[in-house]
């Protein structure tokens, strides 16, 4: 017998996280820009030679992306049977320090990219995943 999927507690999840990213990458812009050596003209200079869905196509993979995480941290909540605010943002924790951490560090250190950016690109993940397992795993089955 399947175990189904709230998907409205996904769904709500994959918002708040996606949000939390808004906000987080809105106040670390500048510092963000700096660690991956551009400068807001630079920034906006590439922005602007995109195409109309180029421009807007990471703001829809990071939402597909808190969909997915939202989905997975479901299934190892349901299996784990631990269903709560604190058990799912801690399994969002230990995912994030597992696979994440692990995976940023590693790309940006073979790109050569400085420590900053994986500082910020890590902790933003740590708060999307903790977001994202506490909210999947306080809603419940």
């Amino acid at each position: 017998m399947g175990h189904h999927i709230n998907y409205l507690s996904v769904f709500s999840a994959a918002i708040a996280a996606w949000i939390f990213g808004a906000i987080f990458y809105t106040t670390l812009g500048k510092i963000w820009m700096r660690a991956q050596g551009k400068t807001e003209e630079s920034c906006k200079a590439e922005f602007a030679a995109k195409s109309g869905i180029a421009k807007f196509a990471p703001f829809v993979l990071s939402f597909v992306g808190a969909l997915i995480m939202g989905v997975t941290l479901y299934g190892i909540l349901t299996h784990s049977g631990l269903w709560s605010l604190r058990a799912g943002a801690i399994s969002g924790a230990f995912c994030w320090f597992g696979f994440v951490l692990t995976t940023v560090v590693i790309n940006n250190a073979y790109q050569g990219r400085k420590l900053m950016l994986s500082v910020i690109d890590a902790a933003h993940w740590l708060g999307s995943l903790i977001i994202i397992g506490g909210i999947v795993g306080w809603w419940g089955p």
